[in-house]
């Protein structure tokens, strides 16, 4: 039986509504990340290493001018 993610929003959500970042939710083996402005668009998912690995990289401003195109 499938359990429902509890998503959770960054500390750095700004004020109101504070839907102007993103949330994640942990599940087993993956991160599941979405935009808290529109949560029913779409979900990614990363497995645990691979988000560390991504947050770090964002938080030395490596991925600072990188564009992400995913197909749809």
């Amino acid at each position: 039986m499938a359990t429902p993610d509890t998503w959770r929003k960054s500390s750095y959500s700004g004020g109101g509504e504070g839907n102007a970042c993103v949330e994640i939710a942990n599940r087993r083996t993956h991160i599941a990340i979405r935009d808290s402005k529109d949560p029913a668009k779409g979900i990614l998912s990363l497995p645990s290493p691979s988000f560390t690995a991504f947050v770090d990289a964002l938080k030395e401003g490596v991925l600072r001018d990188t564009v992400i195109h995913v197909p749809r």
